[in-house]
């Protein structure tokens, strides 16, 4: 079972809906996000924020304290992402206290094998990192709009 933990604001800098590539007229999708994520999220434009799995998204960004409950779901994300989107799986923080059996490497180690690569890191508050897995550009389909 997932655990749901509170996100805390606080970090300043780069508007996060940039760091994740939220921009403009993207659709994207939340999974497993703690309550208070909207707010920590911010206004996020003309971006259309869909409540569903349904492709083509452009960024999804999902939480999860647990392995075992990403590998399940993990094809599921994928298969909702347009070829040129990117998947950000949110993990808590060592220093967060959060229990979790997730850390950037067990990520890479995990979904590399899976034709996906990680292209860019953020932090998205005082608990949740977030790494970001894009489709291999060699495995990429024609994609249009």
């Amino acid at each position: 079972m997932q655990q749901r933990v509170e996100v805390s604001a606080g970090y300043s800098g780069t508007p996060l809906p940039k760091k994740l590539g939220i921009v403009d007229d993207a659709v994207f999708t939340v999974l497993h996000a703690p309550p208070s994520f909207k707010e920590t999220l911010g206004d996020v434009g003309t971006a259309i924020w869909q409540r569903n799995l349904m492709p083509p998204i452009d960024v999804i960004v999902a939480f999860y304290t647990e392995k075992a409950a990403l590998r399940d779901e993990w094809a599921k994300l994928t298969d909702a992402a347009q070829p040129a989107g990117g998947v950000w799986v949110a993990w808590p923080k060592k220093t967060s206290g959060v229990a979790t059996d997730i850390t950037e490497d067990v990520l890479r180690a995990t979904l590399l094998k899976t034709g996906w690569v990680d292209n860019k890191v953020c932090a998205i508050d005082d608990i949740w990192s977030g790494l970001r897995f894009v489709m291999r550009k060699e495995n990429r389909p024609p994609w249009k709009r």
